[in-house]
């Protein structure tokens, strides 16, 4: 593509997705209100269903219902054991009485609920999100935002076509503390940027036996919790938190960890897609575990003029620039701006024994961020707003990262056309570009 063309394009996907607006207010204001009040009636009340009970969705639910004018009345889980708790919980905590579910679309049959939050495995994103927002409801939905690129367009489309918004659960975006670190970054202070890190090394991840088939736990419909994904036999490993280490429900830590850290690094680039991706990795440190997603992996990314690199180690707590926390740097021609969830700082370069930027001192996070993007989705229910991390951010991140797992996968560079939203000329990479649905399911049509 010449870069006239390219330029073209990059422009476009800007002023779509929005990419470039955080960090770009005065610094220190979050683009959202601190508040936890809204502005109409107390019987005004946004009325919430929760699909996918465990793990991040019941912890996304919490943080919306502690903010004022929420009410959860609906749980959907195909683990009755998992329904149960969650609903007592609720009612323990809140007083909420909920209807409960084991199939998403009896839930999404419910006129009284508002708006859904999708907290299930990633293979199940695309199914649930479009068919919420044909059933009138807005949408948070956990990232990644699918399993597959041909998914991401298709939530887009349907956030589109049927109006809703929709949140994805990329949260920095309405972090005070990512904010600041990002419009300083859009300052300048630190020089071109030539290079940008982003990475996961995680202390978890040392122990992942193969196990057994076993019988299915009572309670559990299996093959809803399978849906699209291929039939296979009952495996513990695959269950629950564990899925997102094969390949026919997640993306391992790239679709993890890498698309938080990667979202913030296309936000401080303002840029969507890359040109190209090459990754390297495998199982080098467990071989023997059960894991088909690599517990080590780098991948380049070539945007033009600044590359991006991923790095994830499991099992290895100390990551870059000795962080225990994943993160991102911009390497600057006068500083490196090097950004977690903990911490922000810059590093001067050194030339002629004076620093190339002014020193400053690190700046913590004592924010809450998560709690700042679920009121930002409460918060555009009402007003009908663009939320701080649109269905398109989620599309742009998700795809960087499905980019890198398919350059690994197939063990070549992949190059990508984002005016033909493909991989050129690699059938073997177009083809892990496509969802794959088991029968009787199939692929929503928007």
């Amino acid at each position: 593509m010449n870069p006239s063309r390219r330029k073209f394009l990059q422009n476009t996907l800007l002023a779509t997705y929005g990419i470039g607006l955080v960090g770009e207010n005065t610094y220190g204001q979050p683009q959202s209100t601190s508040s936890n009040r809204f502005s109409t009636s107390a019987n005004d009340t946004i009325r919430i269903g929760l699909i996918g009970c465990n793990g991040m969705g019941f912890h996304n639910l919490n943080t919306m219902r502690s903010h004022e004018g929420v009410k959860c009345i609906a749980l959907c889980d195909v683990d009755q054991n998992v329904l149960n708790k969650r609903a007592g919980d609720l009612e323990a905590k809140y007083g909420d009485k909920t209807e409960l579910y084991t199939d998403y679309r009896k839930l999404l049959d419910n006129k009284e609920i508002d708006a859904v939050i999708i907290g299930t495995p990633d293979h199940w994103h695309c199914l649930q999100m479009v068919h919420a927002c044909e059933s009138g409801k807005d949408v948070y939905v956990e990232k990644p935002i699918a399993n597959s690129i041909e998914e991401c367009e298709l939530m887009v489309a349907a956030a589109k076509r049927y109006n809703r918004v929709v949140q994805v659960g990329q949260w920095q975006r309405s972090d005070l503390h990512w904010n600041n670190a990002l419009e300083y970054l859009h300052s300048g202070k630190i020089g071109k940027i030539r290079t940008v890190k982003t990475w996961a090394c995680t202390g978890y991840g040392r122990s992942f036996p193969v196990k057994p088939n076993e019988p299915v736990p009572e309670g559990v419909d299996y093959k809803m919790w399978l849906g699209p994904a291929p039939d296979r036999p009952f495996n513990p490993n695959r269950f629950h938190g564990s899925f997102r280490y094969f390949w026919d429900y997640a993306g391992g830590l790239m679709t993890d960890w890498g698309v938080h850290m990667i979202d913030m690094a296309l936000a401080g680039m303002k840029v969507a897609t890359p040109i190209s991706v090459s990754a390297v990795g495998g199982n080098y440190a467990f071989p023997d575990s059960a894991y088909e997603t690599p517990d080590t992996l780098q991948v380049v990314y070539d945007f033009g003029d600044f590359s991006m690199f991923w790095e994830q180690t499991m099992g290895t707590a100390v990551g870059p620039y000795n962080r225990s926390e994943p993160g991102v740097a911009f390497v600057g021609t006068d500083a490196t701006l090097v950004i977690d969830r903990k911490q922000w700082e810059v590093l001067p370069e050194i030339e002629h024994a004076k620093y190339m930027t002014d020193a400053m001192p690190v700046q913590k996070s004592n924010g809450n961020g998560l709690g700042a993007h679920t009121l930002n989705f409460l918060e555009c229910i009402k007003s009908r707003q663009q939320p701080n991390c649109t269905i398109e951010m989620g599309r742009a991140a998700a795809i960087n990262a499905q980019l890198g797992n398919i350059s690994y996968r197939t063990g070549k560079k992949v190059f990508w056309d984002e005016e033909a939203n493909t991989i050129l000329q690699n059938k073997e990479a177009e083809k892990l570009t496509r969802a794959h649905y088991a029968a009787p399911w199939k692929l929503p049509e928007v």
